[in-house]
């Protein structure tokens, strides 16, 4: 009930201008519990496809937000191939769905658009948590896609070092039920008393700073509409998220299984991008590096961006920001173009800061 009045306080919104206005897609594949959307790449043979993995939570159109803050529009604009995997509201049919369920998902839109393509293998993006079931992936299966793309994914969970973790699993019970769907307004309750400054005070702060500039207090505007777009999760994936990742830190340490098979930063052997925004608690880059740095063989890189006003949660900066677009998107462009050909040398490590934005 809370999931659907919340929904209902986003209509009120909508009503006012303040609705998702998505480029239109067609869907190519589907599953019982998600579908696979196709961009397309306008009239331009396109230089690469790219996967996009949405987040489990809430709807997925926070990566089309608005013609100007919209990381899809922004990709199909530079000739790449945009498709993106979209998980279906749950259901007392598939509440059991994990992690399992998800990198076989990934897996059939890898292959269906390996299919559809000349260039085979996708690069595959992921934020938040879709970024890090697109991290999963690719230590499951890195030899059917070409490239890994983290931004503010969450990956490493070692106790005091993020604060936000340390206080999800002391107020989530370790019991939590995993039978029925999960209503994501409660999952939303629950980040909000872990980090309250994160989820309610910097988002006054936010809008208070916003307010002389039309812009931003329209993006902020979106953002509120779209964080009322609740959708019940599976309880089963909830359950392994906070449990097998957030309070065992399963996938840093190696030991989380995959359709009974370990999985691990050392099995990734693609290139790999990861974008940090520093003001960000949800994914430190104490949650990222350990990650990243554990890659063994292929180039990693990881790119600091400081957050910008504007934005609501600077948990959703990089796909919603004007700075993000000017100073970060374009070496993301760079980066997926350099590694478009398969036969590329491998570049040396590296880390680079922007300079601060806002």
């Amino acid at each position: 009930m809370t999931d659907i009045l919340r929904r209902l306080q986003g209509d009120a919104a909508a009503a006012f201008g303040l609705g998702p206005s998505e480029i239109p897609y067609q869907s190519i594949a589907s599953g019982p519990h998600w579908r696979l959307r196709d961009y397309g790449a306008g009239d331009r043979k396109a230089s690469a496809s790219l996967l996009i993995v949405a987040a489990p939570i809430k709807r997925p159109y926070i990566w089309d937000l608005a013609p100007s803050v919209s990381a899809i529009r922004y990709c199909l604009g530079q000739d790449l191939h945009v498709y993106l995997l979209e998980w279906l509201p749950a259901t007392r049919l598939t509440s059991n769905n994990g992690i399992d369920e998800c990198a076989v998902a990934i897996s059939e839109c890898v292959a269906k658009i390996s299919a559809n393509t000349e260039d085979l293998k996708p690069f595959v993006i992921g934020h938040s948590l879709g970024g890090t079931l697109a991290a999963i992936y690719s230590a499951w299966a890195s030899e059917t896609i070409r490239g890994l793309v983290l931004l503010g994914a969450p990956l490493c969970f070692q106790p005091e070092q993020s604060q936000f973790r340390d206080a999800l699993v002391s107020v989530v019970p370790s019991d939590l039920p995993d039978e029925n769907p999960f209503p994501g307004s409660l999952l939303s309750h629950m980040s909000a008393m872990a980090s309250p400054n994160t989820f309610i005070w910097s988002r006054f702060m936010d809008a208070a700073l916003s307010i002389t500039d039309p812009h931003s207090i329209e993006i902020h505007a979106r953002v509120e509409r779209w964080a009322l777009d609740e959708v019940p999760l599976p309880g089963k994936l909830v359950h392994q998220i906070i449990d097998w990742l957030y309070r065992e830190n399963r996938l840093c340490r190696g030991v989380l299984e995959v359709k009974e098979s370990q999985v691990s930063p050392a099995r990734v052997s693609v290139p790999t991008l990861a974008v940090v925004n520093m003001a960000d608690e949800i994914a430190p880059l104490a949650s990222v590096k350990p990650f990243v740095d554990a890659i063994p063989t292929k180039p990693t890189r990881i790119i600091e961006y400081p957050g910008e006003v504007g934005v609501a949660l600077q948990h959703l900066g990089i796909l919603v920001g004007r700075q993000a677009y000017v100073r970060v998107w374009p070496e993301i462009i760079s980066w997926l173009n350099l590694h478009s050909e398969s036969n590329r040398a491998s570049p040396t490590r590296s880390s680079r800061k922007l300079a601060a934005s806002s």
